[in-house]
């Protein structure tokens, strides 16, 4: 291959220009750096979020299953590459974990969750706002970001993501605070809401979310409800028509049944394995439950009940052998209390934590109705009090030896069974010998450890929990740094490269995984098709992320999902039925609906209120009354007439969507390519003297460390390969290679294109053989309602024939040779600088156009916003007209004196309200007219294109 630093310079400036918003191109840098497989759906709804640069944002709204997250992150991507990097994601505490992993994984994002611990960290490092960082994604929970709300409002934010963004559909009301707190919070920056489920019982809550976008869009409530809360009323008068319009430009959302032809779904199927606790199991749960029903607990700070009840009880359903140190823990820290009369609830807190891993996310989602007590605090009891705290410490110490009494737990040995079953079951469906078994405690985990590893899956383990410090992880996690020493695998966190670590190992040699909750966030295990739900959550979210693990995308097995039934508890067996019945998460296609995850927002409702079941109810009447109006209540949110309003106004599913869809597939595949070929192709250049390269492979190898280098093997392209570096755009190594050539300055030279060798055919070079002339070639840079680059280069043949820009461009699929230097000749140059200013004024036009037609966008939504506001104060007026004729007539008729004055005054009384109400029309007219011409002058000055050309290059060519 023989290349030029004329072809160096023209691929840098491919590789680095800056495109319209609206462009499939515009994306091509962040396709090509992601380690995603290409989706049109996804690729549609990331352009949709660019669509218009006066956007503030978009909602994303595609069917659960489809991967709102990647479209979300290509967005990040790509802004993160134009060097905008404020970046805000706010999302549910428990998928902090999974955004931070799944940028990291796909994107080479890094990231920060900031939660209390971390936040305070940051400060006594001396940043005074922890949200302010330089090069990482910033990542917190709904709960977090409404506390830090001063904090938050101070950056000035590129981009927020909202991801589960139904939480706020409520935010018209006043009681909703943290939706009131973050949409004000977040007000002038651009947003994109990620929800599968953006209508769920009323309008409204469409009016909701689209008000955190954009406060422009509609009107104020009064005016929404009057033209729109009955529409479901008139579903033929054409206001769906006008609503679905007006939606179009902030809504996107793609189906399930849409992209059948690129996406290939698995089912699930659900396994039930019934085991009866022993007698000494039933007795210490029996004991333990009551106790915990008990008024007053000693044990327990009162402050944090609710929540440690429930983690209790979860641990008990686990395992003997979790609960026992809880207990023997409660009853040293009664001893203690009896030995100094302080008490400490964070002791038995970080107790907790460490066996529990999910409790600080718990604890985060329950905050707001539960009130930490902070630091000592010293307690006089009374004699019978200390008396009491003596008989409950004695109590728990009894559980404690019951516990540890207890060598074989039923459901344990059930485990073996179920297994054996899900394997032979995995065979015949042609999948690999793996399964994950989840469960809520790490000393249940060790248990299962030494079962299954005494039950001949010795060596065959591996554990994964949030610390991950055993010593068999350890050994993993050194082993993989050597193997993966010379690839980007290593990314340097050295949390995430032990998860790398363990997974790998479970893909690569072991059979089982034995994890906690920290397992269910962020990692993916398409290559396992088992799961086991050794202890089963009361939050259907968190089952279904677990499950998502394994069913998902790039699945090619049923998953095979499978849960222990306790026959002895008649409440375990009324939750297993509402999660199986109503929420119908272990059978299908695709698990949960969105009406039914949307229906319940958070999940921690259901947590609370079968924790409270458990808590209240003595008999099995009982609990079979409280789960039936359980079931009762979760039907009445699961509204399903709502359901064709949503396809009415949200749906799209026409032949125009998906040929749009192939058309994007095309394209992107087209740009892709091209791109590839140009990175390719420069490093090729760039780096040929300082590495081996193999073009069947696509893949170089450089040998002696290098800036932004190190010795290893680089490949372009996501197949999967062994020990190697991702090379892409946005790689350190590429991207000073494209700075080098960006910033080069090229003399005037001599070059000789080979068509005749290169074995292409390129019809449009073929006239130009044996011809010669000249090339010169500019960046053009518009800057109006955002930044473009623009290439303007033209050619002519020494006898005065005009070559057109994109066939410039073809020349640079040839090899050419370098020849020495030369000069323009004077005339010639004249003759290709008016040529190049046409083309300049040429693309200017197109600017303006394009930026006219996203003024007019803008322009119409400020319209339709002014007609909004003043619909409800018009109709105001109008009633207070028909009242005060009705009050008016009702005095003339009136024969009583007293009756006619006290009429006439409530007329006046309503006039002077009809006076104020059209003073505030007219003020409200003059309000929008006024932000009318705020927009026009905004607009009006980045109409005002700024102009930059840079030189590129010149060169006198010949075709052979």
């Amino acid at each position: 291959m023989h290349l030029t630093p004329f072809h160096a310079k023209y691929f840098a400036f491919e590789l680095t220009k800056r495109v319209a918003s609206d462009s499939v191109e515009k994306l091509a840098s962040a396709l090509i750096d992601a380690k995603v497989d290409l989706n049109p759906h996804q690729v549609e709804a990331a352009l949709f979020a660019f669509r218009s640069p006066l956007s503030k944002g978009a909602i994303l709204a595609d069917e659960v299953g489809l991967g709102k997250t990647i479209e979300a992150g290509l967005v990040i991507s790509q802004k993160w590459a134009e060097r905008k990097r404020k970046i805000l994601i706010i999302s549910p505490a428990n998928l902090r974990k999974q955004w931070n992993q799944e940028l990291q994984d796909k994107f080479y994002l890094e990231s920060l969750i900031l939660e209390t611990k971390s936040f305070n960290q940051e400060i006594n490092k001396g940043n005074l706002n922890p949200f302010d960082q330089k090069d990482q994604v910033i990542i917190c929970s709904y709960q977090f970001a409404k506390t830090k709300a001063p904090y938050i409002r101070h950056i000035n934010w590129d981009l927020v993501v909202i991801d589960e963004a139904h939480r706020l559909r409520n935010v018209y009301k006043n009681s909703n605070i943290i939706a009131q707190t973050l949409k004000l919070t977040l007000e002038p920056f651009p947003k994109i809401l990620l929800t599968a489920t953006p209508l769920q019982n009323s309008l409204l809550e469409l009016y909701g979310l689209v008000s955190i976008i954009d406060d422009h869009l509609f009107g104020d409530l009064k005016s929404f409800k009057s033209q729109y809360s009955r529409a479901d009323k008139f579903a033929d008068s054409g206001i769906y028509e006008e609503l679905k319009e007006r939606l179009k430009p902030v809504s996107k959302r793609t189906l399930r049944r849409q992209v059948l032809e690129y996406i290939q779904f698995t089912s699930r199927k659900a396994f039930v394995f019934e085991f009866y606790p022993s007698e000494t199991e039933q007795r210490l749960y029996t004991l333990a439950s009551d106790y915990l029903q008990q008024e007053k607990l000693y044990a327990l700070p009162a402050s944090q009940r609710k929540l440690m009840t429930l983690v209790l009880r979860r641990l008990l359903a686990s395992s003997s052998f979790a609960i026992s140190g809880t207990f023997k823990r409660l009853e040293e820290k009664l001893l203690e209390i009896l030995k100094r009369h302080e008490e400490n609830p964070f002791e038995f807190e970080d107790f907790l934590n460490e066996d529990y891993e999910d409790y600080d996310e718990l604890k985060d989602e329950w905050g707001e109705d539960e009130e930490s007590e902070s630091g000592k605090k010293e307690i006089w009891y009374s004699e019978d009090e200390l008396l009491e705290i003596r008989a409950e410490a004695n109590l728990l110490g009894s559980f404690a030896d019951l516990a540890t009494s207890i060598k074989i737990n039923s459901k344990g040995e059930k485990l073996i069974a179920a297994l054996e079953s899900g394997f032979i079951e995995g065979i015949k469906l042609g999948a690999s010998k793996k399964a994950i078994i989840f469960t809520e405690s790490k000393r249940t985990q060790a248990y299962l450890f030494e079962l299954l590893s005494q039950r001949g899956y010795a060596g065959k383990i591996v554990l994964f929990n949030g610390t991950n410090s055993d010593k068999e992880s350890k050994a993993t996690y050194q082993k993989w740094l050597a193997e993966n020493k010379d690839s980007d695998k290593i990314s340097g966190s050295p949390t995430a490269d032990m998860r790398a670590a363990l997974v790998d190992r479970f893909r690569n040699e072991a059979e089982i995984m034995i994890a906690t909750e920290a397992a269910a966030e962020g990692i993916n295990l398409q290559f396992c098709s088992i799961v086991v739900n050794y202890d089963m959550p009361w939050n259907p979210q968190r089952i279904e992320q677990r499950i998502g693990r394994c069913h998902r995308y790039g699945q090619k097995h049923d998953v095979l999902v499978i849960n222990f039934l306790n026959k002895r508890n008649a409440a375990d067996e009324h939750v297993y039925k509402l999660l199986n019945e109503k929420f119908n998460l272990f059978n299908g296609v695709f698990g949960a609906s969105d009406e039914v995850l949307g229906s319940i927002e958070s999940g921690v409702d259901i947590e609370r209120r079968i924790s409270q079941i458990y808590q209240s109810c003595r008999t099995t009447a009982e609990i079979v009354e409280s789960f039936n109006l359980l079931q009762q209540e979760l039907e009445e949110n699961i509204s399903q007439a709502m359901n064709s309003t949503k396809e009415k106004l949200l749906e799209n599913f026409d032949e125009e969507v998906h040929e749009k869809l192939r058309i994007n597939l095309a394209q992107s595949r087209e740009y892709i390519s091209k791109y590839e070929s140009y990175l390719w192709k420069l490093a090729q250049f760039s780096l040929k003297d300082k590495a081996s390269f193999d073009e069947n492979s696509l893949s170089f190898k450089i040998r002696t460390p290098i800036a932004h280098g190190p010795v290893g093997k680089y490949k372009i392209g996501k197949t999967p390969s062994e020990n190697h570096y991702h090379f892409r755009i946005n790689h350190p190594l590429a991207q000073d290679v494209l700075q080098t050539w960006e910033s080069k300055t090229l003399p005037i030279k001599s070059l000789t294109f080979d068509y005749s060798n290169s074995g292409k055919i390129i019809s449009a070079l073929q006239p130009l053989i044996g011809q010669n002339g000249w090339i010169t070639a500019y960046k053009l840079e518009i800057e109006s309602f955002d930044k473009e680059d623009y290439w303007i280069g033209v050619g002519v043949t020494s006898d005065g024939q005009w070559i057109d820009s994109d066939l410039v461009k073809r020349f640079f699929s040839l090899d050419a040779i370098e020849g020495g230097q030369t000069d323009l000749p004077s005339e010639t140059q004249m003759l290709l600088e008016e040529k190049i200013q046409e083309e300049m004024a040429a693309a200017k036009e197109i600017s303006i156009e394009k930026n006219g037609k996203f003024f007019d966008q803008e322009y119409d939504k400020l319209e339709h916003w002014a007609d909004d506001m003043k619909i409800s104060l018009e109709r105001e007026i109008r009633d207070l007209d028909a009242e005060i004729k009705l009050k008016k007539s009702e005095a003339r008729k009136s024969v009583d004196l007293k009756s006619k004055v006290q009429l006439q005054r409530t007329v006046k009384d309503l006039e002077k309200e009809r006076s104020e109400k059209r003073k505030r029309l007219f003020e409200a007219q003059d309000d929008i007219d006024q932000k009318k011409e705020n927009l026009l002058a905004s607009v009006e000055k980045q109409l005002e294109q700024k102009h930059k050309a840079e030189k590129l290059f010149t060169f006198n060519w010949k075709i052979k």
